[in-house]
């Protein structure tokens, strides 16, 4: 992998990771946070597809490397959801 190839990864992952944010509604956190978002979230996006079956759809080619940008903002929205949920529950109680 070059470093232009690493870069763009990183790029895609802000923008799925962004858009993701901007879904879930208002989350903290800057540029670090939104890219690891988005790798969190094509992670979790990419495993969900294939437990339903469901085919790679709007995927980035960087080198050798498939980045389902879809799968990833879809991961990284319903991530965000999650933390939320399980944070907020947890300010409740304490």
């Amino acid at each position: 992998m070059v470093l232009l190839d690493f870069i763009l990864i990183l790029l895609i992952a802000a923008i799925a990771g962004g858009f993701g944010r901007l879904l879930a509604g208002y989350y903290p956190g800057g540029l670090l946070a939104t890219i690891l978002i988005g790798f969190i979230g094509a992670l979790l996006g990419t495993w969900l597809a294939r437990v339903l079956l469901l085919p790679a759809w709007l995927t980035f080619n960087v080198g050798s490397t498939v980045f389902p940008f879809l799968w990833a903002v879809l991961g990284s929205t319903l991530f965000l959801l999650l933390l939320n949920l399980i944070v907020g529950s947890m300010r409740t109680v304490s």
